[in-house]
């Protein structure tokens, strides 16, 4: 893949992530690469939170968020720019 293409298909859930990983052009996508990780992981982190009743509409909220950060991600990812989203942009997971 091209690095336009992983950086997109790398926001598209995390087997999309995966794949852009172990098929994709790692060095020159490590910026999305990382964003998009840090965002599945926050989702999935959320996910098992939705288990606590009293915490789970904020949890919801917090949700929705977290996914127009991955819209934005995705959004900076066609026009080729390597802007963080808010909030989670600046945890690196990656080296």
């Amino acid at each position: 893949m091209d690095k336009k293409t992983t950086d997109i298909v790398a926001y598209i859930t995390i087997f999309g992530w995966l794949a852009a990983f172990v098929a994709g052009e790692r060095e020159d996508s490590r910026f999305h690469l990382n964003q998009a990780l840090v965002i599945h992981l926050t989702l999935i982190i959320l996910s098992f939170l939705t288990w606590i009743p009293i915490i789970r509409l904020v949890v919801h909220l917090v949700q929705l968020v977290v996914f127009v950060f991955c819209v934005m991600g995705i959004i900076y990812a066609v026009k080729e720019q390597e802007n963080e989203v808010p909030l989670l942009g600046c945890i690196k997971l990656l080296k």
